[in-house]
């Protein structure tokens, strides 16, 4: 792709993405995702109504006299997005593949840090980490961020959720909001997921297709595994062998979906063929229910 039609994508769905921000998510990011807690300042005399747990008996001994811990809240946070970029990523039996509307989604979540004044940062994963974009503030920083994630050409075919969680456990030593963005082909990633769980917020975004689920009887089918290369020959008109298949599906689905749960992660769910923007919003106003209950 040549370098102005990759600053006209960026350009366009950060304009999409930003309106997004400012007419629905303005409010919403900055109440449910909290900085980490107060941070100590400076210290000054104690004052009659101080609370004496504030107290510095470092200095009070030093100076003579009682002298308690002064502190602001810590606001910022640090937003890292991860982004499975395998061969299953270029799929989409509508207007988009899988990783277009995963991107976007990472520049609405993007554009919602930077309004806020987080460090947005990413790792792009397939089988192997493929890049690490370390967390930065700004536009610039951003606009940087969404390109990477949509025209990044990895190596890697394949999809292993358990070594990017494993690298982000040993990159990331404060505590993170993660948004972890794919389609979940995988299997065994529970163990870092979980670790990963228990250091930072992690949200998952499941990104699927209806044509993954929903093939239409059109007789014998070849279908070719785009992480593997392996294929397979189904008959899409017999009936028992789709509902078999479509009910494999769910029970995946499920599977995974009780996991998360078990973990404390949250599940967003989004198809390339419904607006993403509605499951989004109804995740934040849950976390904002759940935050005030």
């Amino acid at each position: 792709m040549l370098a102005r039609e990759v600053i006209e994508k960026v350009r366009h769905i950060e304009i999409k993405t930003r309106r997004l921000v400012t007419d629905a998510l303005a409010g919403e990011y900055h109440s449910i995702f909290k900085g980490r807690g107060m941070e100590f300042a400076d210290v000054r005399e104690y004052q009659i109504g101080d609370d004496i747990r504030t107290i510095d008996w470092n200095v009070t001994s030093r100076t003579g006299s009682l002298h308690v811990k002064k502190f602001t809240e810590e606001r910022e946070l640090t937003v890292l997005l991860m982004l499975d970029v395998s061969g299953s990523a270029d799929f989409g039996t509508r207007s988009r593949f899988k990783r277009e509307v995963a991107a976007e989604i990472g520049a609405l979540i993007a554009f919602s840090a930077i309004k806020n004044n987080d460090r947005v940062g990413a790792i792009v994963f397939t089988d192997e980490v493929e890049m690490y974009i370390p967390p930065r503030k700004g536009r610039s920083h951003v606009l940087r961020v969404i390109r990477d994630l949509l025209f990044f050409e990895p190596k890697g075919k394949g999809t292993n959720v358990a070594k990017a969680c494993e690298y982000l456990n040993r990159i990331a030593r404060k505590r993170a909001v993660v948004f972890l963005l794919s389609d979940f082909l995988d299997s065994k990633f529970e163990k870092p997921l979980r670790i990963a769980a228990q250091k930072h917020d992690v949200i998952s975004i499941f990104i699927s297709d209806p044509g993954e689920s929903k093939i239409p009887s059109v007789g014998l089918v070849e279908l070719e595994d785009a992480e593997t290369g392996r294929t397979l020959l189904i008959d899409t008109s017999d009936r028992k062998a789709m509902k078999a298949y479509r009910a494999g599906c769910e029970a995946r689905r499920r599977k995974q979906q009780d996991e998360l749960k078990k973990m404390g992660i949250d599940r967003i769910d989004v198809e390339t063929d419904v607006p993403y923007d509605r499951p989004l919003m109804r995740f934040f106003e849950m976390r904002a229910r759940r935050l005030r209950h």
